[in-house]
């Protein structure tokens, strides 16, 4: 299928909504071996480009200060796992890994690769750039580390933040880089957490990712992070429009 006049597609996502865009490119992704030089990968028949997110949970909201409102609390952490569902249904279980529809592994330990007709890592890797724009600091509802696709000891330190002129509260730039291997998951309930979480760090880097970081700490619209990385709402939080102004022109056409 091709849109009239339209050939090319890119995504740009805030928080859920990057989830949301990585289950809708597996489910519109598509391969055809056209020669045996030349094949053809598309997203809803359109040439991939960009697919960029902002402030995405893609390792889930469970433990480990993945959800900073909960200050890293046990009990809290806890808690809220077991209850997420009720304020946030279908998406809440989702989101801490609670999910086992027909018996299935968690939907987002799913979509760290292909998996039976729906193609979700070869989605991610058809586009040409990938890029994660994280907070590193204030945002309440998504941790650095699972909106960059890191594990803890891989997040940048204090001293390699840099400020940019043009983009000011842009702190960090880095390229990634593929990893080989995919853990398994331990049937060990006290280790649980973290095998799915390095799984799905594993399984996000057989590609190439663009990580930029975002600090908000010099401003006074810091404590609305999440908002203000996407500006949501000028008023409230146009001192992100740096933010969204590198992801313009860096953008491919």
């Amino acid at each position: 299928m091709r849109w009239h006049g339209v050939d090319k597609i890119s995504f740009v996502a805030h928080s859920l909504g990057g989830l949301v865009a990585r289950y809708a490119i597996g489910r519109l992704y598509k391969f055809s071996d056209k020669t045996e030089q030349f094949c053809e990968e598309s997203i809803g028949g359109l040439e991939p480009m960009n697919f960029v997110t902002f402030a995405t949970p893609h390792l889930g909201s469970r433990g480990h200060k993945q959800l900073p409102l909960l200050c890293g609390l046990p009990f809290l952490e806890k808690s809220a796992s077991q209850t997420a569902h009720w304020i946030a249904g279908k998406s809440g279980k989702h989101l801490f890994l609670n999910d086992n529809d027909d018996g299935k592994p968690p939907l987002l330990l799913r979509m760290v690769n292909d998996s039976d007709d729906l193609h979700f890592i070869s989605a991610l890797r058809s586009f040409k750039r990938r890029v994660a724009y994280a907070n590193a600091n204030y945002d309440h509802v998504v941790g650095w580390r699972t909106s960059s696709i890191r594990r803890q000891n891989e997040l940048p330190k204090e001293n390699l933040l840099v400020s940019d002129s043009k983009y000011p509260h842009i702190v960090h730039i880095e390229r990634g880089a593929i990893e080989d291997g995919i853990s398994k998951a331990s049937s060990t309930i006290g280790t649980q957490v973290i095998d799915l979480e390095e799984e799905m760090i594993r399984g996000l880097n057989q590609v190439i990712w663009e990580r930029v970081d975002v600090s908000f700490h010099k401003s006074r619209q810091r404590y609305v992070a999440h908002n203000t990385i996407q500006v949501k709402s000028y008023w409230l939080n146009s001192d992100g429009a740096d933010v969204v102004q590198h992801m313009i022109d860096n953008f491919l056409l």
